[in-house]
């Protein structure tokens, strides 16, 4: 219990240590200004979005974000070259958390002064679940509606194909039977005309002497 202990306090310190060197290892430039509207997007339970303006002119071909659960000195550092972009994802967060953010801007002279600090706190999940709307759909209820609609329309199409060769099972039976009807009448015609009284070879009747 104790080697965990002492391997995961170690683990923060090294840590710890790797944030401090990149964050010395970038120079800094006084010709930069500082990042504004720093803002925090898309919070969840365990990520959020952090965003950013620069002013026009300046030389900047990427980012550093800091960041840090508010009251505890260890702090994650990201960087960013050779882009242009003025967002960056955080991940990995604690849930019902606090969390502060710097940002600085990165050129080839070295980096801008950070941003003005930028405080947020992730939400609970029970929280997030109870603040979901109920009209409020995701792509993966979207993707599961459309296979249930699928579904049922293959459904409606096989039962469809089934009712229509019963009906055509029938009417070709009924045609059979019809056809067959007039063929019917002859034979009973024949059958009753054999059974009629039968006549005398001669024409005559057939008496019995008394």
């Amino acid at each position: 219990m104790a080697k965990a202990r002492f391997s995961a306090a170690a683990a923060a310190v090294l840590l710890l240590l790797a944030g401090f060197l990149s964050a010395s290892c970038v120079r800094a430039d006084a010709t930069l200004s500082a990042p504004l509207n720093v803002t925090i997007r898309e919070i969840e339970v365990n990520s959020a979005v952090v965003t950013w303006e620069i002013l026009e002119g300046d030389p900047v071909i990427g980012f550093a974000v800091t960041q840090q659960k508010k009251d505890v000195r260890m702090r994650r550092f990201i960087q960013e070259v050779n882009t242009t972009t003025r967002s960056c994802a955080l991940w990995d967060l604690d849930e019902d958390t606090e969390y502060i953010v710097h940002v600085q801007s990165i050129s080839m002279g070295g980096s801008s002064p950070p941003s003005e600090p930028v405080l947020f706190r992730t939400p609970k999940e029970s929280e997030k679940m109870a603040s979901k709307s109920p009209d409020e759909v995701t792509m993966e209820e979207v993707g599961q509606a459309a296979q249930l609609r699928a579904g049922e329309l293959i459904i409606i199409v096989v039962v469809l194909v089934m009712w229509a060769g019963v009906i055509a099972l029938f009417c070709r039976q009924y045609d059979i039977i019809k056809d067959n009807e007039p063929n019917n009448n002859k034979d009973k015609a024949k059958n009753s005309s054999e059974c009629s009284t039968p006549e005398h070879p001669q024409g005559g009747l057939l008496r019995s002497n008394v």
